[in-house]
């Protein structure tokens, strides 16, 4: 089987189980916070609390489903876009992770906002007031950071030629 073949169904696996363990943790908080109290893991430091997030990060846009899907589903295809297109050398073998973890988590919550019109939270970092987020969001937010430090100081330029619509006329000759 091609390299590429092979490299985009471990993806998919991947994906495929990134978005059942988010989906399974919102079925959880679901039934067994909703309507609850909050409940204590490291008192005044982190709790499970039942929130339905009818905006965006950080509350953000509220009430604005059809715009977010709209933007979620543009972003997931740039973001599959990118995969497909990333070379398959060694070095991009984790960059595939880090892609699908993104993907699992925008995907998760759009899953979340055509269910039931708004996204599931539970998790609690109330040391810092911090707002009420998902295991998508985990997903998202340590695959970005972890993509912004790779494209700054791990991939050089011509390591992410594959990115660029223009035509390399160097390799054409």
């Amino acid at each position: 089987m091609n390299k590429k073949v092979v490299l985009l169904l471990c993806d998919f696996l991947g994906f495929i189980l990134l978005l059942a363990a988010d989906q399974l943790t919102k079925y959880l908080a679901i039934i067994k916070l909703k309507g609850q109290p909050a409940i204590e893991l490291i008192p005044g430091v982190l709790e499970l609390q039942y929130l339905e997030n009818r905006g965006s990060a950080f509350g953000m846009l509220q009430n604005q489903k059809i715009f977010l899907l709209f933007v979620g589903v543009i972003f997931m295809a740039v973001m599959i876009f990118f995969l497909i297109k990333m070379p398959t050398e060694k070095k991009f073998y984790f960059s595939h992770g880090v892609f699908t973890f993104v993907i699992a988590g925008g995907i998760g919550n759009m899953v979340d906002r055509i269910r039931f019109d708004f996204v599931v939270d539970f998790i609690s970092f109330v040391l810092i007031d911090f707002p009420i987020f998902n295991v998508a969001d985990i997903y998202i937010v340590l695959g970005t950071i972890t993509l912004f430090i790779m494209f700054m100081f791990v991939y050089k330029e011509k390591d992410l030629e594959f990115l660029s619509f223009k035509q390399n006329r160097y390799r054409e000759m």
